[in-house]
């Protein structure tokens, strides 16, 4: 089915996604749809998370709270969903339990468990299983009319993997670290099943009208540099490979892409050579290092102040911007302005309005 979307009227972020010269760098950040804004949970209202993800309206609603709070000065949107759709896609039950996160109440005990077997063997069909995602993104492009572009995601197989396992956020990653140094090919199996799965997702977010996508891999970091080379990258690069090819088939046009390693401080270098447009870095990475890595590579990079700054004061908010400013914002490219994770709920709005309007102010002609 054919959409007719308006034209964009903002294109900053996609320009600077491709590697074009642009006039400012582009901001947006990560979770900019969410708790932190009171908004919010006035349009929640009493659903669970998980169902105001499976109501277009709801999510499109959610999505676009930051762009009606922060005109003018905000680039993109990020379309409300979770990483954890294509978990649920798989078969497997997951829950948002409140003030805990994501649990699943039947975690991949081992590959002898029979779900592992059902979870391998399941031919998912990604578009009637995660419709509602792509409704949502349609109808967001409808009511964005234009304004900025939509952002669509995954989680990256590994982080993915690693829930599937631990049954939801851990400090000791201790069922996933059984899984890959006991069974490391039955985890490789699983790794590639959920690659090809979220080829498939982000193509069909394009399809709906995501206009590019980013791979959230939050638990990179969990893995040291050689175990990161088995179990995250690999499965990084064949989504990288994979989608343009898989966006082809479906007659779409190619989009950027975004890839977002976090913690994964030492895999900076290889990241760029992964096939991504854009790497999204953490506030562990320093800007002038990372730019100084990337070397003439086209990588764009996305990034990268701590979230824990906007808790701060005004003056440690423009120092943090001035200090991006100046190892990233290098020969006006190369560089989207965000955080270096999603901005956390306990942040004022105000807080995060300041941001935005200092890296206007400081990368200013």
């Amino acid at each position: 089915m054919e959409h007719n979307f308006e034209p964009l009227k903002n294109d900053l972020l996609l320009r600077a996604a491709w590697g074009q010269t642009v006039e400012r760098p582009p901001m947006w950040v990560m979770r900019q749809a969410g708790r932190y804004l009171p908004e919010y949970h006035e349009a929640k209202g009493n659903r669970d998370f998980f169902e105001c993800c499976r109501d277009p309206e709801v999510a499109s609603t959610i999505t676009l709270q930051p762009i009606e709070r922060y005109a003018g000065l905000i680039d993109a949107a990020i379309i409300f969903s979770d990483i954890l759709v294509i978990p649920q896609a798989m078969g497997m039950v997951v829950e948002m339990v409140d003030k805990k996160g994501p649990h699943f109440p039947s975690p991949l005990k081992s590959p002898a468990d029979g779900q592992y077997g059902e979870v391998l063997a399941r031919d998912v069909d990604v578009a009637a299983e995660l419709g509602y995602v792509y409704d949502a993104i349609t109808l967001t492009r409808k009511k964005l009319a234009g304004q900025v572009p939509l952002i669509g995601f995954c989680g990256a197989p590994w982080t993915l993997f690693c829930y599937m396992v631990e049954g939801g956020g851990t400090k000791l990653f201790a069922q996933v670290k059984t899984w890959i140094y006991k069974y490391p090919e039955e985890s490789k199996k699983l790794l590639s099943k959920i690659a090809d799965i979220c080829v498939d997702h982000l193509a069909l977010q394009v399809k709906a009208g995501a206009q590019l996508v980013m791979v959230f891999d939050s638990w990179a970091g969990e893995l040291g540099p050689s175990s990161y080379r088995q179990f995250s990258e690999p499965y990084l690069a064949h989504i990288a490979e994979k989608l343009p090819a898989k966006l082809k088939s479906l007659g779409l046009e190619r989009v950027p892409m975004t890839v977002f390693p976090k913690g994964a401080w030492y895999a900076l270098d290889s990241a760029c050579d992964l096939g991504y447009n854009v790497v999204g870095m953490d506030w562990l990475q320093d800007a002038k290092q990372a730019v100084k890595i990337r070397g003439d590579r086209k990588t764009v990079f996305q990034g990268n102040a701590d979230p824990g700054v906007l808790y701060g004061t005004k003056d440690g908010i423009t120092a943090a911007v001035q200090e991006m400013v100046d190892g990233f914002w290098v020969g006006k490219q190369g560089w989207i302005a965000n955080l270096g994770h999603g901005i956390t709920p306990g942040v004022h709005p105000d807080n995060l309005k300041f941001f935005f309007e200092e890296v206007h102010r400081l990368t200013k002609n």
